[in-house]
């Protein structure tokens, strides 16, 4: 297709830029291999409570050093990202506390979690947490006027999540993070910054706990599983903070020292070294997509001339036809289950239906080429991951032949 083709001509010179970003980061993942001597006797794992596993406790120091933080749980136990958050919420937030989001508007699987919806679960709102969030200014942007102010005398977490999951907005850069840490800082330093970091490592050299974030997590089926990672989740930060978070895995008194890894560890550790390339393909599918939907007439998050802040692209396509035909291409070009035709349905933790194409190896994986969207106006479809650009590509192209410009 004339259009496909000529977005990978003119995007060239991008390309180039995001190999020299991933050399970058895989230099500071080699360089935390080297400095705790990880070697196959870390590949074992310890069955049952998971007591003394060598290879876990390596992994942790390994992770920690390459999230630029002071501690890393990485854990098989935690089932998604919205799990590991949920941990850290619940680990450092006690009855009485405030919860304050400053990116407006949590992604959709956290609004049961602190109580915005449903009840009778254990939300944060059923042990008296409270929630308040700031909203974002009409251009989608962090109210940085009102966050100069936002910071209560119990406001003990602040909430900063990186991506823009099912919002057009832009997703958060690293320096907008700093920014916020030190705005939050300035007005209660005992306030405990923490970053939904889901969709966002190794896209830039440096991580939220590098410039200050007290806390983050995240999931192994995203970034930093690097595509092999089967299960699992992380938090990573401050030591004490850490160490809370595992107390609501596994249980106060246990923590960081109990979990069996299962025999995870060899693909943990190799999904961590594949990591960097991996978001590095990712990157540059979401510059193609953006590129050729554009020039087809559709408005698309990030644009075409704005640098990718996360591993998702968002299209506006405007009519749920063609936001499952698009679903639909995708599937059709999967390596895995390419037979199936995705459908609208509910999901666990959704309040809508979704549409969603995702013939990955690792069930729901998003840093395998995935595309979904709630079906809801105005009928977005949200892109992720890609083992490698050229699969996007293909992908791609039938998308394009299926739905057509916009009208």
């Amino acid at each position: 297709m004339k259009t496909l083709n000529l977005s990978e001509q003119t995007l060239s010179q991008i390309f180039y830029g995001i190999d020299l970003q991933v050399k970058r980061n895989l230099e500071r993942v080699l360089a935390a291999f080297r400095q705790f001597r990880v070697g196959s006797h870390h590949f074992s794992g310890v069955s049952g409570y998971g007591h003394g596993d060598l290879g876990r406790q390596t992994l942790d120091q390994v992770f920690a050093a390459v999230m630029q933080a002071e501690a890393a749980a990485v854990r098989v136990q935690f089932v998604s990202g919205t799990h590991a958050i949920a941990c850290a919420l619940f680990g450092v937030l006690r009855p009485g506390d405030e919860l304050l989001a400053v990116a407006g508007a949590p992604y959709d699987t956290m609004e049961e979690v602190i109580g915005l919806r449903e009840t009778g679960q254990g939300s944060l709102k059923e042990f008296g947490i409270r929630y308040r969030q700031l909203e974002l200014t009409p251009t989608g942007t962090v109210d940085w006027a009102a966050l100069t102010t936002a910071i209560h005398p119990d406001t003990r977490m602040v909430l900063i999540q990186r991506s823009c999951g099912y919002s057009w907005r832009p997703s958060l850069t690293i320096a907008e993070i700093e920014k916020i840490v030190a705005l939050v800082k300035q007005q209660n330093p005992d306030t405990v910054c923490f970053v939904d970091n889901c969709y966002g490592e190794f896209i830039e050299d440096r991580e939220p706990t590098a410039v200050g974030a007290d806390l983050m997590a995240g999931s192994l089926i995203k970034n930093p599983g690097g595509t092999i990672a089967t299960t699992g989740g992380y938090v990573a930060g401050r030591a004490k903070l850490v160490e809370a978070a595992t107390c609501r895995l596994t249980a106060p008194g246990i923590g960081s020292s109990g979990g069996a890894t299962l025999n995870q560890n060899r693909l943990f550790f190799q999904g961590l070294f594949l990591a960097p390339q991996m978001v590095g393909e990712a990157m540059k599918g979401n510059y193609l997509i953006a590129s050729t939907f554009h020039h087809l007439g559709y408005a698309v998050n990030p644009p075409i001339d704005a640098p990718q802040r996360d591993v998702i692209q968002a299209v506006r396509l405007g009519a749920p036809e063609k936001l499952v035909a698009f679903c639909k291409a995708v599937q059709r070009h999967s390596p895995v289950d390419s037979y199936v035709e995705p459908v609208p349905a509910g999901m666990p933790g959704y309040e809508s239906e979704l549409v969603m194409a995702g013939g990955t190896f690792i069930d729901g994986s998003t840093s395998e080429l995935s595309a979904d969207g709630p079906l809801r106006e105005p009928y977005i479809v949200y892109c992720q991951g890609g083992t490698h650009w050229s699969h996007v590509a293909i992908a791609l192209e039938a998308a394009v032949n299926a739905i057509g410009p916009a009208q």
